[in-house]
């Protein structure tokens, strides 16, 4: 898979997780991928991590909402590390 499909995989698979309501693109929209004739925010790719910045949804401890991000993508990222923002709440 290459790393826009697999960016593209990883945001569906974010988009899924219960207490995330929308995918970041994090300060100064830093945190995207760029796909041919669109920007894909919230998920960045590179060779040595993936970082996903998202808008949870209140209601648990961020930390844990960050830790079911990572357990949802980790066994698409081929052993990568990844790092989640949060960088908005939503009222539950």
């Amino acid at each position: 898979m290459t790393d826009d499909g697999l960016a593209q995989a990883i945001a569906e698979r974010v988009r899924g997780c219960p207490h995330v309501v929308a995918l970041s693109g994090g300060p100064f929209g830093a945190v995207a991928t760029y796909l041919p004739g669109r920007r894909l925010p919230g998920v960045a790719v590179r060779d040595d991590e993936v970082e996903i910045a998202i808008v949870a949804r209140g209601g648990q401890p961020v930390f844990i909402t960050a830790d079911e991000v990572r357990a949802a993508v980790a066994p698409m990222v081929g052993g990568r590390p990844v790092n989640v923002a949060i960088d908005d709440l939503e009222d539950s």
